[in-house]
């Protein structure tokens, strides 16, 4: 990674991607999972839908736009459904999964399997992208001059491994070790960051709740339960990540959104501090930005924002999308200073040196899976216009 800061992206206002589907996208897409629909018009009932947001985010001032998300299902879309040796499955034994994983304990505890279930059932190679076509239309939908701006999101590497046991993720006959099937997840990666590049995209998002799962201490206490060292698990998804953007080029900007969980209505799985994960987190993962999750006590306190370089910056999640009451600005604003005073204290620069590194976001996504959280369409665009509003008041004439 290079040591110079990427700026433009990231924006001082940013939202992470996902955003509410207006009812006539999500009327063809519930038919369809109903057996009832159109494939041909849910394909133009989705174009006409991002045609839509994309003119709404840029009329609110946002440079980092997105297409809301809105051709997939769920945040993560279908990356390693795409990849050859990876299925979908529905009949599978609850044994395989790490149980104390905040998300899938949110199924089994309350009585249903995990949602979304993928395994690597062979040799995994990327033949074909699954989000090019996604990237696409969103660019073509902006001017030339603002392409390099607009934003993907993609899903992380280790999505499909945290909540699997030990040498279950893949069969033993195919990957002896998790450092084999590792490698070849990072194989896929490159080599889907550079076709995406080759089409212009320069603005990355990768989403993963599971570093932030590493600061739950309900999973922390079923790792050691079970005789298993989390630490080193962790070590291994840095390593991962590193492998996965090895090649990717210096102009393309990398960041990593992490939050406790925002399935729909708003649920959360996981709580905890950056505390733990902090050094290795800011220090050794090489991206350029981290977007935090911090719209409640349940994310804990700045201060492990002492440990960020002086070459990365931090998108500050301070307005919850998960419900509509707005938060008061002269309170986000003394929250964005008092981070930037944390930060300022790890790295010796002054706090206004600090604070062009960092600018604020809603917490997560307003729509992470498609049926979206509690929160209306015009609920969503005050919060959007209060994130804006919020950067106006800090860093004034700035995108």
């Amino acid at each position: 990674m290079s040591s110079k800061r990427h700026e433009r992206p990231p924006f001082r206002a940013e939202h992470l991607g996902s955003l509410l589907r207006p009812e006539k996208l999500l009327a063809e897409r519930h038919a369809m999972d109903s057996g009832k629909g159109d494939e041909k018009k849910l394909a133009a009932v989705t174009k006409s839908s991002i045609d839509e947001i994309v003119k709404e985010q840029l009329d609110l001032g946002f440079h980092a736009v997105s297409d809301g998300e809105y051709p997939r299902h769920m945040f993560w879309g279908t990356f390693f459904p795409g990849l050859d040796g990876f299925e979908e499955v529905t009949d599978f034994d609850v044994d395989i999964f790490r149980l104390y994983v905040p998300d899938i304990a949110a199924f089994t505890e309350s009585g249903h399997k995990p949602g979304e279930t993928v395994l690597c059932t062979g040799k995994i190679k990327h033949v074909g992208s699954t989000y090019v076509d996604q990237w696409n239309y969103l660019k073509n939908q902006l001017p030339k001059e603002n392409q390099s701006e607009a934003k993907l999101t993609l899903a992380a590497p280790n999505w499909y491994h945290l909540r699997y046991k030990t040498g279950r993720a893949y069969p033993k006959e195919v990957y002896p070790s998790d450092a084999a099937y590792f490698a070849d997840i990072a194989k896929a990666y490159q080599t889907e960051l550079q076709i995406l590049y080759d089409n212009g995209l320069r603005n990355v998002q990768i989403d993963d709740p599971n570093l932030a799962y590493f600061c739950s201490e309900k999973m922390l206490a079923g790792f050691k339960k079970d005789g298993e060292d989390s630490e080193a698990l962790f070590d291994s998804y840095i390593k991962l990540y590193n492998d996965c953007l090895s090649k990717r080029p210096a102009d393309m900007h990398v960041g990593v959104h992490l939050c406790r969980g925002n399935f729909v209505g708003g649920r959360h799985f996981s709580e905890g501090g950056y505390d733990a994960i902090a050094t290795k987190l800011f220090q050794r993962l090489n991206v350029d930005t981290y977007y935090l999750e911090y719209d409640t006590p349940r994310a804990g306190g700045f201060e492990p924002l002492k440990e960020l370089p002086e070459n990365k910056n931090v998108i500050l999640g301070l307005i919850t999308s998960k419900f509509p009451k707005l938060e008061d600005i002269e309170e986000m604003k003394k929250k964005v200073y008092q981070a930037a005073e944390m930060i300022s204290q790890g790295t010796g620069e002054t706090k206004e040196e600090t604070l062009q590194r960092l600018g604020v976001s809603p917490q997560c996504g307003f729509a992470s899976h498609s049926d979206g959280n509690n929160v209306g369409h015009s609920e969503m665009v005050a919060k959007l216009k209060l994130v804006r509003e919020l950067a106006n008041g800090i860093w004034p004439g700035q995108p």
